[in-house]
């Protein structure tokens, strides 16, 4: 894997991944970074990659969905490799605008594998990242495994089965490489402020209220997204080419539970407010329509087949995250601000 396309690379999980492969893994190839630099795209999350490994990096700011431009890019950087994040993301946005997560998730990823299938004598592997949410809502009690059915319950989760169902399909039909890779909840730096962690770290440091859904007992496993990245490279040196693999970190916990964690961390690290305690700030806001309420990942094949095991606990990892929003705060008012669009519509435009 000599110039591998990351998709979605200024996102979230795809910047992360390319600090990680950059920094800390031991891949020594060029990374092609494709990104159409949405609201959730933030170059700043990349700040001073391209100088630091100017012959190893370079971005495109392009949209997955333009065919022609894909084919440009995969014949001008001789692409022999896919890690496809790219996606819209977020199940609240896709409950109001689902027509973009229909047109970025699945007809955006049969461009890529289209694209991709045209130079298949070419390609090493695709991988593709996906989420528990497609296997819908679990009970109180079992995990989902690499073959739970899936059951999305929402337009995000149904956009993401449709790709990895388009993805798998491309395997089988015409023989392309391809691994999958489900996971559980991630969080970490630079997330947008829209997801749960982010939001309520921001809002308690000023006293906002925290919202939470419902009654707050939703579960979520909670991955580090340091851990992810890890494991989405062991699986794309190591995996079995036309197998799915699913990651999780562990930490198995309430949302209200995490949003009170996060509450007495700061008041130990950033002191109480006038008023006392963050967990005062909790407020119960109306459920979001299909909210599922367990999601848990056994990750056993990637601890007995790859050796991977998620490196950080919850109360590690959660420190780790509070620390570094603290420590970023110019990053943290430009996203909140919206001021790192206008950086984009200057450079980009």
């Amino acid at each position: 894997m000599k110039n591998m396309l990351v998709t979605g690379g200024c996102g979230f999980i795809g910047a992360n991944f390319i600090h990680y492969l950059l920094e800390e893994s031991d891949y020594s190839g060029r990374i092609i970074n494709v990104d159409k630099l949405t609201y959730a795209g933030n170059p700043e999350n990349l700040a001073g990659v391209e100088e630091r490994f100017p012959e190893r990096y370079i971005f495109f700011k392009d949209d997955i969905c333009d065919k022609n431009r894909m084919a440009d890019i995969f014949d001008e950087n001789e692409i022999d490799a896919v890690c496809h994040f790219a996606a819209e993301s977020h199940v609240d946005r896709s409950i109001v605008s689902p027509d973009d997560f229909i047109q970025t998730n699945i007809v955006g990823t049969f461009n890529l594998l289209e694209t991709t299938r045209e130079r298949i004598k070419n390609i090493k592997l695709f991988h593709h990242i996906s989420t528990d949410e497609v296997f819908g809502s679990l009970g109180i009690e079992g995990y989902f495994t690499e073959k739970t059915p899936y059951h999305p319950n929402s337009p995000y989760s149904a956009s993401k089965a449709g790709s990895d169902h388009l993805v798998r399909a491309y395997h089988e039909t015409y023989g392309m490489p391809v691994t999958i890779s489900n996971c559980s909840n991630n969080y970490g730096p630079y997330q947008f402020p829209e997801k749960l962690i982010p939001l309520i770290i921001l809002n308690a440091l000023e006293g906002k209220p925290l919202p939470v859904y419902g009654d707050g007992k939703n579960i979520r496993d909670w991955l580090y997204v340091r851990d992810h990245c890890a494991a989405v490279w062991e699986i794309m040196k190591r995996g079995k080419i036309g197998e799915t693999y699913n990651i999780g970190g562990n930490n198995e916990m309430e949302n209200i539970k995490v949003v009170e964690i996060i509450c007495d961390i700061l008041d130990e690290t950033a002191g109480m407010l006038p008023a006392g305690s963050r967990r005062g700030l909790i407020t119960f806001v109306k459920d979001r329509p299909g909210h599922d309420r367990r999601y848990a990942i056994d990750a056993s094949k990637m601890r007995d087949d790859l050796g991977w095991q998620p490196e950080e606990s919850f109360e590690t990892g959660i420190k780790s995250t509070i620390r570094w929003y603290i420590d970023n705060k110019k990053w943290t008012d430009h996203v909140i601000s919206g001021e790192y669009q206008a950086w984009i519509k200057k450079h980009y435009t």
